[in-house]
């Protein structure tokens, strides 16, 4: 029986409830076809609300406390293992095109970056690398956020191929000339986008493993709908601001909860307190304060707007998935291939008066799109409830392609709930935020129901009923009603994360 391909799509910071399939406000007609020929995940979290963490997860198959990759600015040590390695120990051809960010952009004599921003641009290097690089027999790379400063790597090398030659105008200094005073419509032509450079490098490897009759593992990472919030045109005009449902603060819905969710919400506050090593922490600062471009301040017209351009960002990026989905339709290997689409974490752009991302463990934050297709094996066109987690990718793929699962991955196999034929396997998911050592260290466990927040060597924390208070408004850590059920949650945190040890090693003796 000939394996199955294995195509991971992913996008970058990408809210949950951003498919056009479920939500009227904007239009991602690719994805909504691949939901019509698969399955759509409803409850799937990633296991930090950051990018580094919860990529390393999905090619380790564990969390980032077992990993190492903790949070940003830390590495995945070469040393882990990968399920890429497995894949390509089975014969598979292995590739991963776009974003990596298994690195820092900051290189040590200590722990050497690849992906430092000092050899970013290094254009002799990138030409004779392609891997191997995390289990990944070949690579296609590159370090950027719309008009960031990180461009260079492979894409580079695509746009200099293509005749655009001043691509450094595109993006902002020191790397560049643009203007950091543009916002909204980035001036790169949409033929120059790295959303065009991923698509079409995709499907010429994927033509090329077809060509060689070989099964692939490939992963196909898009940078958008990450901010900043640019899109070329026509793509930043295509929603209209004034029509978009736009969230916002609910008074008083901070009140009961810990201290440093009130600050986000003060014009000049103190974090002091939760500053380790001259290091502030993603999302512990004023939220009426995000500046964009020249700006020190969103404006009303500003906060409408940049969810307009968000959903361009990610029609566009639709778009070009469309072209993946169609080559795969032309090499008549549709059939064949498990599609998998999902994002690395969430995304805020008004929900709790937060924006972007940070310490704040809300569904908005942590849950994510997830599509399975598999013609003939996943159920077409239904969704499903059960419990999802990004580290469960790596041992599903493996258990679909009739590869043995490592011992070490200890995300749960999910292959018999894509398929239909079970109903769950798995009753909670945990998500993890670590900043520095012992300022911030908080972990969510979350079942059918309710989530619970703890915090390291704090008394405060939080409790959702996700099913009286879907919108995460009423934090019931100190409700003398439910303090019965914050045990029974405290508890099942407890033997959830003592679940999380990894024990090889079988029993061969009573003694």
């Amino acid at each position: 029986m000939k394996k199955p391909n294995i195509l991971l799509i992913t996008s970058d910071q990408q809210h949950w409830n951003t498919l056009g399939y479920f939500n009227n406000e904007l239009r991602t007609p690719n994805l909504d076809r691949l939901i019509r020929s698969g399955t759509t995940f409803t409850r799937a979290y990633c296991p930090n609300p950051t990018c580094t963490p919860s990529r390393a997860s999905i090619i380790t198959g564990q969390y980032p406390s077992q990993h190492g990759a903790w949070t940003l600015g830390t590495k995945l040590l070469e040393d882990r293992h990968c399920v890429g390695e497995d894949f390509g120990a089975a014969g598979y051809r292995t590739a991963l095109v776009g974003k990596a960010h298994f690195q820092p952009l900051s290189s040590t004599e200590q722990y050497p970056s690849v992906e430092a921003y000092q050899i970013l641009q290094d254009l002799d290097k990138w030409k004779s690398f392609h891997g191997p690089f995390y289990g990944f027999e070949h690579v296609e790379l590159t370090r950027n956020h719309t008009n960031e400063a990180h461009v260079g790597q492979h894409y580079a090398l695509w746009l200099e191929e293509k005749g655009c030659t001043n691509w450094r105008d595109y993006f902002l200094p020191p790397t560049g000339h643009m203007d950091p005073a543009i916002t909204y419509k980035w001036p790169i032509p949409e033929e120059y986008h790295y959303n065009t450079w991923i698509a079409e490098r995709t499907n010429a490897l994927m033509e090329q493993y077809n060509d060689e009759d070989k099964p692939f593992f490939l992963w196909s990472s898009f940078f958008d709908p990450h901010p900043e919030y640019l899109a070329p045109e026509p793509w930043d005009t295509m929603y209209d601001p004034d029509t978009l449902t736009i969230p916002s603060l609910v008074p008083g819905e901070h009140d009961k909860n810990p201290p440093h969710f009130g600050l986000t919400q003060e014009h000049a506050p103190d974090f002091t307190p939760w500053v380790e090593t001259g290091k502030g922490i993603h999302g512990y600062r004023s939220h009426h304060y995000y500046e964009y471009g020249e700006r020190k301040k969103l404006t009303d017209y500003d906060k409408k707007k940049l969810v307009a351009v968000y959903y361009g960002m990610i029609s566009l990026m639709d778009k070009y998935i469309g072209t993946i989905l169609d080559k795969l339709d032309e090499l008549g290997i549709a059939d064949n291939t498990i599609v998998v689409f999902t994002t690395d974490h969430g995304h805020f752009f008004g929900q709790h008066g937060l924006q972007a991302k940070g310490g704040f463990h809300y569904e908005d934050l942590i849950r994510l799109p997830f599509i399975v297709s598999y013609p003939g094996h996943v159920p077409a066109g239904t969704t499903s409830a059960a419990i999802q987690s990004l580290v469960d990718l790596a041992p599903t793929f493996l258990s679909l392609s009739g590869i043995p699962i490592p011992p070490a991955m200890t995300g749960v196999d999910q292959s018999q709930v894509w398929k239909g034929a079970s109903s769950s396997a798995r009753d909670h998911a945990i998500c993890e935020f670590r900043h520095e050592p012992t300022t911030i260290h908080q972990k969510t466990y979350v079942d059918e129901r309710y989530k619970i927040t703890v915090y390291y060597n704090q008394t405060y924390g939080e409790i959702f009923d996700l099913q009286e208070d879907p919108n995460e408004l009423n934090n019931l850590w100190d409700d003398p009603a439910y303090a019965a059920l914050k045990s029974n949650l405290m508890l099942k945190y407890i033997w959830a994360e003592l679940g999380k040890e990894v024990m090889p090693m079988p029993r061969i003796s009573g003694a």
